[in-house]
């Protein structure tokens, strides 16, 4: 499944009333650490297929997400399962550790 932008106006049909697993990227064009996070949550989009919905928030145009979620630090994803929050990782992480997190909340 390819990548979902996530926006104020659509994060509550496509995170919040879908039913199964999404992760979203919370990020920032200007955050370096972000950006080498882009190509590896392509990559488990890629991997994952239509297992899970993958979604990415820029935290500069969706401020009240940021802040909802209270977004202190970027890169952060978050994992939800029927519109959920059951897990969170902050930083940039290995490849591997998404796809284990995810297929934990699978099934």
């Amino acid at each position: 499944m390819s990548e979902v932008h996530l926006t104020d106006e659509s994060f509550q049909s496509e995170v919040k009333d879908y039913k199964g697993v999404v992760l979203v990227d919370f990020w920032a064009p200007w955050c370096g650490p972000c950006r080498m996070l882009g190509p590896i949550i392509e990559d488990v989009a890629k991997d994952m297929g239509e297992k899970v919905k993958v979604g990415k928030v820029n935290v500069d145009e969706e401020g009240s997400l940021a802040q909802e979620f209270q977004i202190m630090s970027i890169p952060a994803v978050y994992i939800f399962k029927d519109g959920q929050v059951v897990e969170s990782m902050i930083g940039l992480q290995p490849k591997e550790s998404y796809i284990d997190a995810l297929n934990k909340h699978l099934g």
